[in-house]
Formats: C-alpha cells, structure tokens, sequence
C-alpha cells in the first residue's frame, strides 16, 4: 500500500445527523451549535428521540481524511474503536471512503463513541458526543513509520482529554518532526479551547507548526477579540494559522503575510456540519501537492462551501474536479 501524504489523529467517532426542529433543542435542553460531551446514557435517550437520518463514520480529523482522498491525495487515520457493530460499521465506511485505517479495535472496555448531530432549519448543527472507546487513543496505537513518511501529520483538539490520548498527540508530533513532517492541529471547537486553552499555548508554540481554527476559537486561545490582534497574537505562537471566518472567507497568516481568500458562493446553506473539518482537508491536499498558500485557501473554501450544500459531513462530489484551480 502506498504510504500516504496526510496522516490524521483523532477521535474515531460514528456520527448520527438528525433533521430537528428548535423545539427539540430546547425539549432537551441542548446548547445550540455548540458540541457538549455527554454519557452512554444521555446518548441512548437522545439517539431514540432523535428522528431517523445518515449515519456515517465520523470525527473530525476522519472528516478531513475522508476529504483529502477526495482530493486524490493518499490518507490514512489514526482512532480508537471497539469490537461492536458501531466499530465495524466505522472502519468499513472510512476505508471504503479511501482513508488507510489499521488501528486495531479494542476487544474490551466502553463502546465505540458517536456525535449526535441537530441539525436545525437555520443549518446549524448541535453536537451532543459521547466520546466511548475513541478517548482510549495511546502512543501504542500511532504507527511512526507511517506518520515520518508523510508530508502533514493533522491532530485534532477534541481528542486532547485523557492523558494518555494527549501523550499521543505529543508523541505524533515528535515523530512527525524527526523525521521533517508538518505537525498541523486543530482548535476543534470553542467548547474544546475552553477545556484546554491553559495547555494548548505550549503545545502549539512548542510542536505545531500549521495551526487550523474559526475566528472564534483563535480569539479565544489567543485572548483577543479582533481578527488583526489575532493576527499579531498567532504570529508569535506558531508558523502558518489559517484562520476561517464564515462569509468573510478565511486568512493564512504567516510572519511574513496575511492571505485573505474569500469564501465560494454556496445556492443553499444547508447543514454546517464538518465545513472547517472539509476547510482543513482543501488546504492540507493543496499543501501536499505543493501549491502556494493562496490556492491551497481556495481549495479549502471551496470544500467547505460543497459540505453546507447538503446534510451530512461528508462531500458528496470529487472535490479534485469541483474545486478546479
């Protein structure tokens, strides 16, 4: 099997979407937009409320894999399961999906995790997750031969909670670099910087060379409040952040330069859902072909535009003929 340009590290996580009404938000008392950690209770009541709708594997680092084989380029994900039906169903569909996956499925312990997903009219998504076997991610499970023969290694903050799964992260990221990898993170969430901004600074100035995040989550992990004193703040923290915005696009920001590119017209917004997992994955396969920092901003508006057109967070187009540049 060929060795894969992008390695992603995260939860693996089968997601349940549901098509909802602001009714059951508030029925059950759910934090709107937002994704809050819940318990294998909570999930089985909200999974038999919830109507009927797609279920695929998910997570969002899986997200961004699935879109960078979309691109055409190779990637392989790293994340934890169970030996259940929810586990098998998870690495059928992401291999099926073009994503390399070997990591052995855990024979005991809690179930294989899901994020159920709200979607409400205005197309913005609640995410209610429980985490399950996925937080049980360790250094045992990273393969360092795959991870040092790619060209971007993509970590995601929403695994960042146990401390062994934040001692694999570390550890990707020390792999990553002995061996001249890009190590990539994302902010994931606010609700994530909120639970993690006091230990993410170090872990971005220290190992993250490619930083990902909304305009929302930079501001917070930052402690500023406007897009240019973000600018300055991110500059000191790490080498390149990509910055994205909603309608007004996104930046790459480096020492040297601030890239702003717009966004790409979408007819409907329709589901939010995995729009900066797909942002990530335009720039990371646009990066792994060896495109300049402007393009590789267009390829991930572009695929960020193509996943709100549609429910789910997975695109349903080649995004290497969509996003034509």
């Amino acid at each position: 099997m060929r060795a894969a340009t992008v390695v992603g590290v995260g939860n693996a996580i089968v997601d349940v979407i549901g098509q909802v009404g602001h009714d059951f938000i508030d029925e059950f008392g759910l934090t709107k937009s937002a994704m809050t950690l819940i318990d294998e209770d909570r999930a089985n009541a909200l999974t038999d409320a919830m109507p009927h709708g797609e279920m695929a594997s998910g997570g969002s680092a899986a997200n961004t894999m699935v879109g960078v084989s979309s691109f055409g380029e190779q990637s392989a994900y790293m994340g934890k399961v169970r030996e259940d039906e929810i586990g098998a169903a998870f690495i059928r569909d992401i291999r099926s999906a073009g994503v390399r996956y070997d990591v052995a499925a855990a024979s005991s312990g809690t179930a294989t995790g899901r994020c159920l997903i709200q979607v409400t009219p205005d197309g913005e998504r609640t995410m209610n997750t429980f985490l399950g076997a996925s937080s049980m991610l360790t250094v045992d499970d990273l393969d360092e031969e795959l991870i040092g023969r790619a060209s971007v290694l993509y970590c995601e903050g929403y695994l960042w909670d146990l401390e062994a799964a934040k001692e694999a992260i570390r550890t990707a990221m020390d792999m990553a670099h002995e061996n001249g990898v890009t190590a990539s993170f994302t902010l994931s969430d606010s609700f994530a910087v909120d639970r993690h901004g006091a230990e993410w600074p170090d872990l971005i100035s220290d190992r993250v060379d490619l930083l990902f995040g909304n305009i929302d989550e930079a501001t917070a992990i930052t402690g500023t409040e406007t897009l240019e004193q973000v600018i300055e703040a991110v500059r000191h923290m790490t080498e390149t952040a990509c910055i994205t915005m909603g309608r007004e696009g996104s930046a790459i920001i480096t020492a040297q330069d601030v890239i702003h590119v717009p966004i790409v017209d979408v007819a409907e917004r329709v589901d939010t859902t995995g729009a900066g997992d797909l942002y990530a994955s335009g720039v990371l396969a646009g990066l792994a072909q060896g495109r300049d920092l402007e393009t590789c901003g267009y390829m991930g508006n572009c695929a960020a535009a193509e996943i709100i057109g549609h429910i789910g967070a997975r695109p349903l187009v080649n995004l290497a003929e969509h996003c034509r540049y």
